[in-house]
């Protein structure tokens, strides 16, 4: 992988780090695309995997897009990923990991926080709920006393958004992930991104507002959704 450091964090003094990736309903990427403009955060790094295999093809014509993730930061905060696609391969995955861990000891981070999805056959409607699962049993319990529900069963954290807190963990780094939950991994969820943030504002005492926003997103999601099954373009899972 090859870096670019644009600049070094001013304002930052043992921050978390925010860090996650597109997924199912591409959750992680907007929530930190959401935080990266509410935070009004700054570019200093950025990592540009080799390039993709694969090319857009527009019809006649190819477009071949470089893919690259940003590290960005406001008040005692480093976000990272956000934007479209995940590392191609395992190894690109765990160099990727591998340098966020380098840039939270290199600030002396306290926290690590990934977010994304959580597929599950509950019908959720309108209010998702969001689980957290953490590096330590330990983390857990103090997790489960605020009144905040840990994740209901065993299973794989597959991608980045997993993967991300057993780095931190080897790296005896605490990790918090959060998992909202949606039923059509298909669809972008903005209300399910809406539900991930409400629990991480709670959980770093930070301040996002209405996200009123993510509200109008979902609404305009659902009023796409009726009109393709309508015209019968909509295929149910």
């Amino acid at each position: 992988m090859l870096f670019v450091k644009q600049e070094e964090p001013q304002d930052v003094q043992k921050p978390i780090i925010i860090a996650a990736m597109q997924d199912m309903g591409n959750v992680g990427s907007i929530t930190i695309d959401a935080l990266n403009k509410i935070l009004r955060t700054r570019l200093f790094r950025e990592v540009f995997p080799p390039s993709p295999n694969y090319v857009i093809d527009n019809g006649g014509y190819i477009d071949f897009q470089q893919e690259s993730w940003e590290y960005r930061y406001a008040k005692d905060i480093i976000t990272f990923g956000g934007g479209i696609g995940q590392p191609q391969t395992n190894q690109e995955l765990y160099e990727l990991c591998q340098d966020i861990i380098g840039i939270a000891k290199m600030y002396s981070v306290r926290l690590i926080y990934t977010l994304g999805a959580f597929h599950t056959t509950r019908t959720i409607g309108k209010k998702p709920e969001t689980f957290v699962t953490t590096t330590s049993r330990e983390l857990a319990e103090q997790i489960r006393r605020l009144g905040i529900q840990t994740t209901p069963q065993s299973s794989l954290i597959t991608g980045f958004n997993g993967l991300m807190l057993g780095f931190a963990k080897i790296n005896n780094i605490q990790g918090i992930g959060l998992y909202g939950e949606l039923n059509d991994p298909r669809i972008q969820q903005y209300r399910t991104a809406k539900s991930v943030l409400q629990l991480l504002e709670r959980l770093t005492y930070q301040r996002f507002g209405t996200l009123e926003e993510l509200d109008v997103m979902a609404e305009a999601v659902d009023e796409e959704i009726e009109r393709m099954k309508k015209q019968g373009e909509f295929l149910e899972k």
